[in-house]
């Protein structure tokens, strides 16, 4: 029979701590920056340029106009015509009882405006207005 230890021992030697490695280091892979090399070029070429990146940046926008109106719907405009003072002024006339009448004229044209081709319905302001006028022009003379 074998002999065994006492001791509790065991025969294998006990783990050395691991040596450790310096950190790595960093390492730049980037590569060098370009070197501008200028071949002087001819002014057409340069304008040349200019106008192919005037035309893709034009052509660019139109494509991304249509892409935003197929998504957003057609874009509408809608002009407004702001009336001047001169054309809200009422245009004088010969007769000078035109102030006298002015309320019947405006009633008058309401009614037209109102009514569109049916000018039956205002022949009260018709008649309002001429009687307005006659009684106007025999105080002038």
């Amino acid at each position: 029979m074998p002999r065994r230890s006492s001791g509790g021992r065991s025969s294998r030697p006990a783990p050395r701590p691991a040596a450790r490695s310096p950190p790595p280091q960093k390492v730049n892979n980037a590569p060098p920056p370009a070197v501008q090399t200028s071949s002087g070029g001819s002014m057409l070429g340069g304008i040349g340029s200019t106008i192919a990146q005037g035309l893709a940046f034009g052509t660019g926008s139109a494509v991304a106009h249509r892409a935003v109106d197929s998504v957003m719907g057609p874009r509408t405009i809608q002009h407004e015509t702001v009336p001047s003072e001169a054309a809200g002024a009422p245009a004088p006339t010969s007769m000078g009882g035109s102030d006298a009448c002015g309320m019947h004229t405006k009633a008058f044209q309401d009614c037209l405006n109102t009514s569109g081709s049916d000018i039956s319905k205002c022949q009260f302001y018709m008649d309002m207005l001429a009687d307005c006028r006659r009684s106007s022009g025999s105080m002038m003379s």
